[in-house]
């Protein structure tokens, strides 16, 4: 099945791929198209992270969404639909909301690059410490709530971003902690619409799913290149 990636990647990287452990906290719109991608690019085992199910507000722009797939755990539904990709992928699902009780179990389990796609600020921050204290690399995903533009995704260093108000908290709080090291995260740079429902971000399938393949992207060009 992985005869056209070969050519790009190299029998020897397509080998590290298949050997290669990411894990992916968060399934939503962002994740959920990352995972498929890792799982068609040759990734050997992933690691799916998320407490939620399916319901109807998801059917917009979540790739494992569907109205047969409502009320299922979103770790299951992605885990069968890799394995039904790639039989030979191994899929370990956590259905649990990463904070500081699930954290260990999380880092019980090894992996080779891990990709925040959640959504809540503190756990982000407190994910992405964890990772630099543990020499894990990683890539964080910034809103992409309140945009159309897919054309405008990026990745960047954290402290490079404008306009997303995640990455501004994100980045008042690596600053106040002296955190210096390069963060990387996957960004729009398109300025975020207005939004007359001001507690829920507007969402649609043209930016979440282009963000998280893009971070599909870069994680396995880091990965042949480690």
């Amino acid at each position: 099945m992985f005869d056209r990636c070969e050519p790009m990647f190299g029998a020897g990287g397509l080998a590290k791929l298949h050997r290669s452990t990411v894990c992916v906290v968060g399934l939503g719109g962002v994740g959920s198209f990352a995972v498929e991608a890792l799982a068609r690019s040759g990734i050997g085992k992933l690691i799916l992270v998320d407490k939620d199910c399916y319901e109807g507000s998801n059917l917009n722009r979540q790739l494992g969404a569907l109205h047969s797939t409502l009320n299922q755990p979103k770790t299951d539904v992605l885990a069968a639909r890799v394995r039904d990709i790639n039989p030979d992928i191994e899929v370990i699902t956590l259905q649990m909301f990463y904070n500081n009780e699930t954290k260990t179990e999380l880092f019980n389990h090894r992996f080779d690059y891990l990709f925040d796609a959640i959504d809540t600020v503190t756990f982000k921050i407190d994910l992405i410490e964890e990772c630099l204290r543990r020499g894990i690399p990683f890539l964080t995903s910034c809103g992409q709530g309140n945009r159309v533009d897919s054309t405008k995704v990026i990745v960047t260093d954290i402290r490079k971003t404008n306009y997303d108000p995640i990455a501004k908290v994100m980045r008042l709080k690596f600053k106040k902690k002296r955190i210096r090291d390069k963060i990387p995260c996957v960004f729009s740079q398109e300025v975020p619409h207005k939004n007359a429902y001001q507690r829920t971000p507007s969402s649609n399938a043209l930016v979440p799913s282009v963000a998280g393949i893009t971070a599909a992207s870069y994680i396995i060009q880091a990965l042949l290149k480690g």
